[in-house]
């Protein structure tokens, strides 16, 4: 009986081709349900064979680990990326100011009156 392995809703394509070279390369036997013409179907990746499933489980979850493992950089902090580009987040400040103050004005005004 089929099972289904992995849903491919929101999948990118090098990741899905991944999987699928993945499962061919270790003879695992498998089918493709597509999203349909609207979107509305599941799109998934079903093993034909059920006492295969717990070894493709693994072996997708030791390729996912590996995604992991290989984006370690730290995220950059905000001081940082300001210290990067200072004149466009100088420029970015400046836009928020000038929106807000456009924002704000006309009631400023009418306490005045």
């Amino acid at each position: 009986m089929a099972a289904q392995l992995f849903n491919l809703r929101g999948v990118p394509d090098d990741e899905a081709d991944a999987i699928r070279a993945l499962l061919q390369d270790h003879a695992i036997d498998f089918y493709e349900t597509p999203a349909g013409n609207w979107g509305i179907s599941m799109p998934s990746i079903w093993i034909n064979d059920e006492s295969q499933l717990e070894q493709a489980r693994v072996l997708i979850e030791q390729y996912q680990q590996q995604l992991i493992n290989r984006d370690d950089a730290p995220p950059r902090s905000l001081a940082a990326m300001i210290g990067e580009h200072p004149l466009r987040y100088l420029a970015y400040l400046a836009l928020v100011v000038l929106l807000l103050y456009i924002s704000i004005s006309p009631f400023l005004k009418i306490g005045r009156l």
